[in-house]
């Protein structure tokens, strides 16, 4: 995909709001960053009290995935989830426009061998993620120190997407942005030796998917972490990331590469991911993404496990 070009257009009328928006957006992250921390988790209890049915859905999943703890543990998990949310809101425009060098002080990075010895062998990777809320920072410090391909979708406000791709791609000079549909361009990538960033853990639906569990619920888990790792000759590198608690950065670690897999069969490999996925987010379940409805699609017969939307 070609780089993000600036537009006349972008200086119509019906962008001056958006325009605003990011500029003071731009001088709020110049504030040191502990500070930022304070709005972030001011802001998250914003969004806890004002963001619609997402709380909602957190309690939910959190009830579904954590039925051992009790009711007010939850709860004070659910705030904390929300606390963290806000503060990705202002990592997202760190990673966009602070100073690399600013940004790299932050980072705290484990396993980076494991990519490295990969590409001396020309081998390619999946670099295996999760939807936790330091998303964003967390690719942008990876991408500082190792060229990451991303899987994208274009946002619908042109303007946003254009400073989103440009903050993002800003890490990765030689970095590849492949729509998430373009399965071909993925495989080409992946076959000539280079690391894609992919995260498994979302419901896409019954179609690419298979029922096993998660947290002792079935979920439909996608099959593509093992149908691209078979045709893209690829190896899987679970990576994880944390927001440290006494707001020194972030740790990053890239963990070895999953042995013998793909495995014996696509339910194998979805269950191993799932265990996987389990482990990671049960370390720090805090800084994870449960706004997402993980559990919607069910397996014939069983009920929905979320509330109607309201129309």
């Amino acid at each position: 995909m070609d780089r993000p070009q600036f537009r006349a257009y972008f200086l119509h009328p019906r962008f001056w709001l958006l325009w605003l928006g990011l500029g003071l957006l731009w001088l709020v992250v110049q504030l040191p960053y502990r500070v930022q921390l304070v709005l972030g988790r001011g802001l998250g209890a914003l969004m806890y009290r004002t963001a619609g049915a997402r709380p909602a859905i957190a309690a939910r999943n959190l009830e579904l995935c954590f039925p051992q703890m009790s009711a007010a543990e939850r709860e004070r998990l659910l705030r904390e989830n929300f606390a963290s949310t806000g503060i990705a809101f202002f990592e997202m425009a760190m990673s966009w426009w602070w100073p690399r060098s600013r940004l790299a002080r932050l980072a705290h990075i484990e396993g980076l061998e494991h990519l490295q010895q990969a590409q001396q062998e020309g081998q390619g990777v999946i670099l295996m993620a999760l939807h936790f809320t330091t998303l964003e920072i967390g690719a942008a410090l990876l991408g500082q120190h190792h060229t990451i391909d991303g899987m994208y979708r274009e946002h619908k406000n042109p303007l946003f997407d254009y400073v989103q791709r440009r903050g993002r791609e800003r890490h990765n000079p030689d970095a590849t942005a492949i729509e998430r549909e373009d399965i071909r361009a993925m495989l080409k990538v992946l076959r000539a030796g280079r690391a894609i960033w992919y995260a498994p853990d979302q419901d896409y639906g019954r179609k690419q998917s298979i029922f096993v569990p998660l947290f002792g619920v079935s979920a439909a888990t996608v099959t593509a972490t093992t149908k691209f790792a078979r045709l893209g000759k690829a190896r899987v590198v679970p990576f994880t990331q944390e927001r440290l608690a006494d707001g020194s950065g972030y740790r990053l670690v890239i963990h070895p590469p999953l042995s013998d897999f793909p495995g014996e069969s696509e339910e194998a490999d979805c269950l191993r991911i799932n265990q996987w996925i389990e482990l990671a987010v049960s370390q720090h379940p805090e800084q994870y993404l449960w706004a997402h409805r993980r559990f919607k699609t069910r397996p014939e017969g069983e009920p929905r496990l979320y509330r109607k939307r309201r129309k």
